[in-house]
């Protein structure tokens, strides 16, 4: 939480934080190719660093204001959230409301065109949902009507932009006709209830859509880099937690034990999996893929209630 919050400050209130840092907070992460590399087998470029980390993502406010949510909450913690930290975090509900609607390169960071993302949208919600909730708990009325009115305004053009009636499906930008894997994090991030027949409506187009044999694309349309060839081991994760989170229980079962068979001797995952082989595709090891398996095992696992 202070890494996140350091390079937030570092940011200042004007600018917006990078979608990447380096891991001692270095802001930039130059990107070239290595010609004298091959890559695994013959599979370059082999590149360095993330070009990424010049792009416009505006699901990146939400994603702070979530982590550092709990803090308000979690009694255990010895340095619960304050006034303080929550006006810090208003900074980037601000950067929220006016990015808004605005294209940006989404979740998947495309590099060559931009567009409004309903993640990206939905992110913006949740950090204003967020912050009202916090302000509530610190009891900071006024706050806590201000934020509640921005997620009310943001959910309710959502709603509005993002639905498709002839998919009868969310979809992956405002006034899109495709959905990608993104939108399974409705549910997740609390936009609507797991039994909301517009997410279930939505899973089931993206099951139709996206789902190749045990694994889920991440989306189905060509991208920077030419038509998609493998599935993307998060989003598959993202799948099995909606199975579990509709009631779908034995189904998430069995595809999460299926990636659990593809872990390497290490117990580690890369990013992709090829859909025909089932083999390890894509950056090696990746700690997003690891954090499906705990998402998938406490949403699968059995509560300590009906341990008892």
């Amino acid at each position: 939480m202070r890494f996140i919050l350091n390079i937030t400050a570092a940011s200042g209130q004007d600018r917006p934080p990078q979608p990447l840092y380096g891991v001692t907070g270095q802001a930039k992460a130059d990107e070239f190719a290595v010609a004298s590399l091959d890559g695994y087998r013959g599979m370059g470029p082999v590149r360095v660093g993330n070009a990424a980390y010049t792009q416009i993502q505006h699901d990146i406010y939400g994603a702070v204001i979530l982590a550092a949510t709990q803090a308000f909450f979690d009694s255990r913690l010895l340095q619960p959230g304050d006034v303080t930290l929550f006006k810090e975090l208003e900074a980037l509900g601000r950067h929220a409301l006016d990015a808004f609607g605005n294209p940006d390169a989404g979740i998947w960071e495309f590099r060559e065109r931009a567009q409004p993302h309903t993640h990206s949208g939905i992110m913006c919600w949740a950090a204003c949902d967020r912050l009202a909730r916090i302000a509530a708990k610190l009891k900071l009325k006024g706050r806590e009507t201000y934020w509640r009115r921005h997620a009310n305004r943001i959910h309710g053009r959502i709603l509005r932009a993002a639905w498709n009636p002839k998919l009868k499906s969310f979809v992956s930008h405002h006034g899109g006709k495709s959905v990608d894997a993104a939108l399974l994090l409705i549910h997740e991030v609390g936009f609507l209830k797991a039994d909301d027949p517009r997410f279930l409506s939505t899973l089931a187009r993206i099951e139709k859509d996206l789902l190749r044999g045990k694994f889920l694309m991440r989306y189905a349309e060509a991208d920077d880099f030419g038509e998609p060839e493998s599935a993307f081991n998060i989003c598959t994760f993202w799948y099995i937690n909606a199975l579990g989170a509709t009631g779908r229980r034995d189904e998430a079962r069995a595809l999460f034990e299926n990636m659990l068979k593809h872990r390497t001797s290490a117990g580690l995952l890369s990013e992709d999996m090829h859909i025909q082989t089932g083999e390890a595709w894509g950056n090696y090891p990746q700690t997003y893929s690891l954090v499906g398996i705990i998402e998938c095992a406490l949403r699968l696992s059995q509560s300590w209630e009906q341990a008892l």
